[in-house]
């Protein structure tokens, strides 16, 4: 048994009965529930919560690629672009969690009320800022990427529709921020949900208009053809397909925040400004928005090394790396639920419990990538060729997987030390560790063996596990200094 866990385990329930409870929604006191009862009950929707977050990107790429490479040029240039509102976005929602979590814990639901209508009012000033730099230079930003004369004349309307309505993604990232510290984390699971299901309905319907049904193979009458009332859009209906699909997410997200009845609701008395809430979030938030932008651009300096090796290294990388994001998504969710349970038991004044669950979590974590890693060592192959039948390109893109999978594990608890840090409020740390391991260690590493060891790209996949497993290392031996638990908020 972990420490400051209670031997008691009320509501008890089968497997079974929980997964569903986790899906509809619970009502129990996170500070008091037994540890992995809380834990299964939070990242549960959480894990689906990323799952759905990332099939946006994946209904868009596939629709769109049927239209040429100019087309998922236009996708991929604006994708870089709005990662400047997901850095924002981040930070503004790490500040979200920690604060509405701590006080929640505490007891304190009109102080949770109050962090939470702050989130939405930073959002607000971030998101008119974006739209209107977004809307009045999307080409202009396009041909600072580098795309050609074409691409920027496709892509600007696409681009301004995704950059001016920018309010849908960080609005959508901030309100499932807040129901995740409040500890009801299936709403923002149920919000993607329809979310998506709009996209998948609408974008393939406004990128061809009535040809539509011919794309997926289908032959209607032509009465209904004619009467189609969806203009054919080509790639800016991918804007505007998940545009409205993120929309209705936060128009759904938000009735949920204003209902009566639930773990947070927001009245109209609470809208009142309070500048040093305001100052709290920022305080938080801006390290957050540092920790994303600095590993991010970190992959990107890697990319840069691969290039040097040719087109196939690179594709075999962005393959490796796709799927390789994409089997973390369980160890992302377990980390979110992590960083609740650190800011709602650091708020009932029970650090040690906070502790406890950090290290449960961080055991678990390490046990599902371990296996996930043996499978990859097992398939990396067959998993890279679903994607690609270039042999070279698989060729590279199984040693990435291959390589990375050994640091799994040291991922596996690096990334809930980290969230730990960030549920407590304490940003700074993850932020210094990321630019530590990733800039000062995993960059030069990379040059270093790609390079002078003459590795090639599996120097950089080799740089990419060592970055993995000191994470771990450094994060774990300044969590167990303990300094995050007198973070005050």
């Amino acid at each position: 048994m972990f420490p400051h866990e209670s031997p008691h385990k009320p509501h008890s329930k089968g497997a079974l009965a929980m997964f569903g409870e986790a899906l509809t929604g619970s009502s129990r006191d996170l500070t008091t529930e037994p540890l992995g009862s809380a834990l299964f009950l939070l990242a549960v929707p959480m894990i689906l919560e990323l799952l759905m977050e990332s099939i946006f990107s994946v209904v868009d790429i596939f629709f769109v690629a049927k239209l040429g490479a100019d087309a998922v040029a236009v996708v991929g240039l604006t994708e870089s672009l709005l990662s400047i509102v997901f850095a924002l976005a981040i930070g503004l929602s790490v500040g979200a969690t920690a604060i509405v979590s701590r006080r929640i814990g505490a007891g304190d639901r009109e102080g949770a009320v109050k962090g939470a209508v702050h989130t939405l009012y930073l959002g607000v000033a971030v998101s008119v800022f974006l739209s209107v730099i977004g809307i009045a230079f999307a080409p202009q930003l396009l041909h600072a990427l580098g795309a050609q004369p074409q691409v920027v004349a496709l892509g600007t309307p696409f681009a301004r529709i995704m950059l001016g309505s920018n309010a849908a993604i960080l609005f959508l990232f901030l309100l499932s921020a807040i129901f995740r510290g409040a500890g009801d984390s299936s709403v923002a699971m149920h919000v993607l949900f329809w979310a998506n299901l709009l996209n998948i309905v609408l974008a393939p319907c406004f990128i061809y208009g009535a040809d539509v049904f011919s794309t997926l193979g289908f032959h209607p009458p032509s009465w209904l053809l004619q009467a189609w009332p969806i203009p054919k859009l080509g790639v800016t209906g991918a804007a505007v397909g998940t545009t409205i699909g993120r929309g209705v997410g936060v128009l759904l997200a938000a009735s949920y925040l204003m209902r009566p009845g639930g773990r947070i609701t927001i009245r109209r008395e609470h809208w009142k400004l309070d500048a040093l809430m305001a100052k709290s979030l920022i305080a938080i938030a801006v390290p957050a928005i540092l920790q994303f932008t600095i590993s991010t651009l970190s992959w990107s300096a890697l990319v840069r090394v691969v290039a040097d090796f040719g087109s196939e290294a690179i594709a075999g990388y962005v393959i490796g790396q796709r799927l390789i994001v994409f089997m973390l998504l369980p160890a992302l969710g377990l980390s979110n639920a992590a960083a609740t349970l650190v800011g709602q038991n650091l708020g009932a004044d029970q650090p040690g419990r906070a502790e406890a669950a950090v290290w449960r979590t961080s055991l678990i974590n390490a046990l599902i990538l371990g296996v996930i890693g043996g499978l990859l060592l097992c398939f990396s192959r067959p998993l890279v060729g679903c994607f690609t039948v270039d042999p070279t390109v698989l060729s590279y893109g199984a040693s990435a997987l291959h390589i990375a999978s050994f640091g799994f594990v040291f991922y596996g608890f690096g990334t809930v030390m980290e969230a730990a840090f960030n549920g407590a409020g304490d940003t700074w740390t993850p932020t210094y560790l990321n630019f530590l391991v990733f800039w000062v260690l995993e960059i030069p590493l990379a040059y270093l063996l790609a390079y002078r060891f003459e590795l090639g790209p599996n120097g950089v996949f080799w740089a990419i596990m060592v970055a993995f497993s000191m994470m771990a290392l450094c994060s774990t031996a300044v969590f167990k200094r303990g300094k995050w638990k007198q973070k005050a908020l």
